[in-house]
């Protein structure tokens, strides 16, 4: 059966709640056992434009992939689970053609391997949604779904840069100190359960 012809599931975010605090890329890199932390070896990217507009790419598993397309090297096929991307390491050159053909920023060259890496959905729970502090992300099936989402969020825009000129305006911090309190225990929470999970992969890795 064609991958085409199969749901499509990958990781959507709605930038009116992301806040770039970057968890989602700390919980895929340690899930993908990475030795020592880096944002750039996550499949998924954290991007802040702006104090009140921050967004996450990962692979949408797309119909016709363009990526798969562009790949010289035949090093990425579409698995029949979900469209999901597989990268033969042993054929990926690195040459950076799938990441200038993805529209979506999903795909990058990871720089200490120098090969394609991309989002797996950790096999069936992705990590970043369990880890996301402000429920940002979640699972959605078409490119319709993700891209309402940067549209709604777009539509919010000028009414929370106007909010936030105001608070500015007023000199009102306490209600923005008591939200980054809250915040920060929510991510710190969550940083907490990662490196948990982290150190118990690892002490039963050691018992094998």
């Amino acid at each position: 059966m064609s991958a085409k012809t199969l749901p499509r599931k990958f990781v959507s975010v709605d930038p009116s709640k992301c806040i770039g605090c970057g968890v989602c890329e700390y919980a895929c890199a340690t899930d993908k056992g990475e030795g020592n932390w880096n944002p750039i070896r996550a499949r998924i990217r954290v991007v802040r434009m702006a104090p009140v507009f921050n967004f996450a790419l990962t692979c949408r598993g797309c119909v016709d992939a363009r990526c798969v397309k562009a790949c010289p090297e035949r090093a990425i096929v579409q698995s029949e689970n979900n469209s999901l991307l597989i990268i033969d390491e042993q054929k990926c050159k690195g040459c950076d053609w799938c990441v200038q053909a993805c529209p979506h920023g999903g795909i990058t060259i990871q720089a200490e391997t120098g090969k394609a890496v991309a989002c797996n959905l950790c096999e069936g729970e992705p990590q970043c949604i369990q880890a996301c502090p402000e429920d940002a992300l979640q699972i959605v099936e078409s490119d319709e779904e993700a891209d309402k989402r940067f549209s709604e969020a777009l539509d919010k825009l000028p009414e929370q840069t106007q909010h936030l000129e105001s608070i500015v305006k007023k000199k009102d911090w306490k209600p923005l100190i008591a939200s980054a309190e809250d915040r920060s225990a929510r991510i710190a929470e969550k940083l907490e359960a990662i490196n948990k999970r982290s150190l118990a992969r690892k002490l039963k890795e050691q018992e094998k």
